[in-house]
């Protein structure tokens, strides 16, 4: 903690880079450990559900996983979204690159958040483009229509999708020109979100996270533990 501390103090532009490890203490599962989506038993693996061909072929199954696990909107943000927002009030944070899609780093205050995989928050008619909130999709049945008729699609990237190239250009800017890079509760093992660490070029390269990754023997410092313990503990 004391290594993290100096290095957030002597640091002038940070960027934080986070996965679904940063949201697991607001009560929201993530994918791939033991008790993570992955791991429970469904008609078909939430893979495939979240797949752009499913979406198309099977959109009643789709909706019926979505709003069973994908819409969390009762979560409140923990203690690593306030603090990063804390943070950025204060200018000492650059941005937020972020892998999730419940929209916790906006809620707790953050400004410059970039959503790589999109967010549930947004949700639009395919049809005529018209604008919807997460509570008509949870409230709705089988697969919600817009008034015009179109089926009503979450602004999230599927499987077989691309990221939003305004998104990553802006997230590939932010931490290329970061000193420090702290890199929190994400496997690394999702691309080409994981690849994005291949441009950093800073000083310090921070990894917190609960388990191992790949990025571990390139870091300045590793910690395993829970993001929101860690981020509490450092002072502003």
């Amino acid at each position: 903690m004391k290594t993290l501390q100096e290095i957030i103090d002597s640091s002038k532009r940070i960027v934080f880079f986070g996965g679904a490890g940063v949201s697991t203490e607001s009560g929201i599962p993530d994918f791939r450990s033991v008790d993570g989506l992955y791991n429970q038993t469904y008609a078909y693996p939430p893979e495939t559900i979240l797949s752009r061909t499913f979406f198309e072929l099977h959109p009643r199954e789709f909706y019926r996983f979505y709003r069973d696990k994908m819409l969390a909107l009762d979560a409140k943000p923990n203690k690593a979204h306030l603090k990063l927002a804390e943070r950025e009030r204060k200018g000492k944070l650059s941005a937020v690159v972020t892998q999730n899609i419940d929209g916790l780093h906006q809620k707790a205050g953050s400004k410059n958040v970039f959503e790589l995989h999109g967010s549930v928050h947004r949700n639009y008619c395919m049809d005529c483009g018209k604008f919807y909130p997460p509570e008509y999709i949870l409230h709705s049945e089988g697969i919600p229509r817009c008034e015009c008729g179109g089926v009503i699609k979450p602004d999230v990237v599927l499987y077989e999708e691309g990221l939003d190239s305004a998104t990553v250009t802006g997230a590939l800017r932010e931490i290329s020109a970061a000193d420090t890079l702290i890199v929190a509760g994400t496997s690394l093992s999702v691309y080409p979100a994981a690849g994005f660490l291949d441009y950093f070029r800073g000083r310090e390269l921070v990894l917190i996270n609960r388990d191992p990754t790949p990025a571990d023997r390139k870091a300045t410092l590793v910690i395993h533990d829970k993001v929101g313990k860690i981020l509490s503990e450092i002072n502003i």
